[in-house]
């Protein structure tokens, strides 16, 4: 009902409102699994447009100002004297918002990013059972023990609020059959319901954690999925970055007592976030 005709003598259809479409969730078995297609859908919504060499950026789409949130823009300066490749904030570029440069260059970008993809996945091919537990330990609530835990307290909380609206509907009956007056019942029921209400607050962050400790195993296997496809590479492709990173976020330069410069880069990966190996 994605469509109607108001009339036979309407020739054309008009589009319906969702309300009144039916829609049949998993009613055939899908191409593809859902992840993949969640994770394409937010890679066509990264903006790569050609620049103006008809080229587009290796990181474009995936590189973020670490202060303003902003997408990073390529640039490309060329002249008689030198030729460079870089990437600056795009707030700073357009000075939409007051940020800072957070320049950039892109043989230096892709020789970190390449670094770190070698070593996570040069230890993850040595230590594949000991990595996969890392990313659990990391994108978990903090073990097994604090997981049981939240189990605990979950289950101690729903008991109170079934008990809770037990004693509410109980006191309702107790006020109609005049037992209690309704100045009384009014301040208890407020009394309970306040209690029950910060309860299902409590119980409702509690299951996110633990939906987040589940989801976390989930997702290390997804992610150690792409690591097996890519355990042997030569050079850093669109293909491979786009697979096993989901973004790059980009920090202000500093410079040391020397005049070192130093620029930290945080990356993203699919499915685990930042992975952190042991020294």
């Amino acid at each position: 009902f994605e469509t109607e005709k108001p009339s036979y003598k309407v020739k054309h259809s008009i589009e319906n409102p969702v309300e009144k479409q039916a829609i049949f969730e998993n009613h055939h078995e899908p191409i593809i699994d859902k992840e993949t297609w969640e994770r394409v859908q937010e890679l066509r919504k990264q903006r790569k447009r050609p620049n103006r060499y008809d080229e587009v950026g290796l990181f474009s789409g995936i590189l973020f100002c670490a202060d303003c949130g902003h997408v990073l823009y390529q640039q490309r300066y060329q002249n008689k004297d030198r030729k460079q490749d870089c990437y600056i904030c795009g707030s700073y570029k357009k000075r939409t918002r007051n940020c800072t440069a957070h320049f950039i260059r892109t043989d230096l970008l892709t020789a970190g990013v390449l670094a770190n993809l070698r070593q996570v996945t040069e230890y993850a091919a040595k230590h594949e059972s000991r990595f996969v537990k890392l990313l659990v330990q990391q994108n978990e609530i903090g073990g097994k023990r604090k997981t049981a835990a939240a189990i605990k307290q979950l289950e101690q909380a729903q008991e109170r609020i079934s008990e809770i609206s037990r004693i509410i509907k109980r006191l309702y009956e107790d006020n109609v059959n005049g037992k209690i007056s309704d100045e009384r019942f009014m301040e208890l029921s407020a009394d309970y319901e306040a209690e029950q209400a910060e309860l299902k607050k409590r119980a409702a962050a509690l299951q996110a954690e633990l939906d987040k400790s589940q989801a976390a195993t989930v997702n290390a296997e997804k992610f150690m999925g792409i690591v097996r496809k890519h355990l042997a590479f030569e050079e850093l492709t669109p293909t491979l970055l786009r697979e096993m990173i989901e973004k790059i976020v980009v920090h202000e330069c500093s410079y040391d007592e020397n005049g070192t410069r130093r620029q930290d880069i945080e990356i993203y990966y699919s499915f685990v976030g930042k992975i952190d190996l042991p020294e």
